[in-house]
């Protein structure tokens, strides 16, 4: 099974903590040496994104910033683990991090199931 981890906050004016980003490398390492992360990365700002939109029958381009955005995505990962409850699990040290290392944030993860068409290899 495979589960997309969906990292959404209020965007932040500076890029996290370094020390932050240095025990989410060290937990990212971890989980890829427990053969379950499949990928991880975080975002640029939103002033820096695109949107592509269906208006009407017609596709819109619209460059960044977009308009008041409450909460933003900031990162993701993937992982390949044998239930939601291990997704969770990993989410859970995630969030942890953020406690001892970002004092002040506020944000959630967001835990989906992938889609596996059939046949598709999953761990």
């Amino acid at each position: 099974m495979r589960f997309m981890t969906i990292v959404k906050g209020h965007e932040t004016s500076s890029p996290p903590p370094q020390a932050l980003i240095n025990a989410i490398d060290k937990l990212g390492q971890e989980a890829a040496g427990q053969g379950v992360m499949v990928e991880m990365g975080g975002l640029y700002p939103i002033a820096m994104g695109t949107k592509v939109r269906i208006v009407g029958d017609r596709l819109k381009v619209i460059d960044g910033p977009f308009t008041e955005a409450k909460e933003v995505i900031g990162g993701y990962a993937v992982y390949a683990v044998k239930s939601r409850e291990e997704a969770i699990e990993w989410t859970k040290r995630f969030m942890q991090l953020h406690l001892e290392h970002w004092k002040g944030w506020e944000g959630e993860v967001e835990v989906r199931q992938l889609y596996e068409a059939p046949g598709t290899p999953s761990s």
